[in-house]
């Protein structure tokens, strides 16, 4: 820990429904991937903390699993996640897209009323409308009577960010840097690594199998010719799933490992070997026992 009488830090959660940009704005404000991103909607299983350092400041983001109607054990356990997000921070972000407030909105608005700590709305993709449109968006989310400040942004472009930075050094209170400027995330290396190989089946696979996926480093920690050695297991709930990972001859893995590859040596800064199997876990998402063995540990949000 860092001692600066000067500095500001803290914790920022960021909530907000599947796949409305939490993980992209994360990625962008720390400047490299700490999140895995997909078109498809709930690609964050876990609480993943991006850090951003800057001469005055360290935000520690917390971008939680998007919050949605649960139907099974790892749903639960995702919506547990991005609830307890909201224990010990300092700053909640809550994220939305530029059109009338919906259900899962309100549902999520609902639970912030009474937070001890400043709430702050992003309305994210606005490079995807007119900025006309925003002004009974933000309206809407004013009369809750919620939050600090109203910023449109969008992620992928940057529009907005320097506001953003703004308003995060207004609101954070004085503290010390927790962690080394140039540390990112607080996530250990073979969990990254999982959720590159998982961002690959997500952007690879058909519609039934995303979801149905976990990745689990069984190795990472030996080295032969020069390379790092990595093994890890894609479980899938059922047959059909496992063959159109695999996919014919093998070519479906094979793209999933020449993509993961890349992603992790750029992640780790060395070669590696990567080797994957594939292995019919039924059910899984729906088995506590298994979700703990694969590191979904529900203590970790209690």
């Amino acid at each position: 820990m860092v001692e600066n009488n000067n500095n500001k830090s803290g914790f920022v959660a960021l909530l907000g429904r599947p796949n409305v940009g939490k993980s992209t704005l994360m990625n962008y404000l720390v400047g490299q991937k700490v999140a895995i991103t997909s078109n498809k909607p709930q690609t964050t299983r876990n609480k993943i903390s991006g850090i951003l350092t800057t001469d005055d400041m360290q935000a520690i983001f917390v971008d939680t699993p998007g919050i949605f109607k649960p139907h099974l054990n790892l749903d639960e356990y995702m919506d547990k996640a991005s609830l307890s997000s909201l224990k010990d921070v300092d700053f909640i972000l809550f994220m939305v897209e530029p059109e009338e407030m919906g259900k899962g909105d309100a549902y999520i608005a609902s639970m912030l009323k009474d937070v001890k700590v400043p709430v702050i709305l992003l309305i994210n993709k606005v490079d995807q409308v007119n900025p006309n449109e925003l002004l009974p968006i933000i309206d809407q989310y004013r009369n809750l009577n919620i939050f600090k400040e109203f910023l449109p942004v969008s992620a992928t472009q940057g529009v907005g960010i320097s506001d953003l930075m703004q308003v995060l050094h207004q609101y954070l209170p004085e503290g010390p840097k927790y962690f080394g400027s140039d540390q990112i995330t607080d996530r250990p290396e073979y969990f990254m690594v999982a959720e590159l190989i998982r961002e690959q089946i997500l952007k690879l696979t058909a519609e039934e199998v995303p979801h149905a996926a976990a990745v689990w480093v069984e190795q990472m920690n030996k080295h032969e010719n020069n390379k790092l050695q990595i093994e890890a297991t894609i479980y899938v709930e059922k047959s059909g799933q496992k063959g159109i990972i695999i996919g014919k001859g093998g070519k479906m893995l094979k793209q999933i490992g020449i993509n993961s590859r890349r992603q992790i040596e750029d992640l780790l800064g060395e070669k590696v070997n990567l080797h994957l199997w594939v292995k019919v876990q039924r059910n899984w998402r729906s088995d506590p026992q298994f979700l703990r063995r694969i590191g979904y540990n529900p203590k970790d949000f209690t």
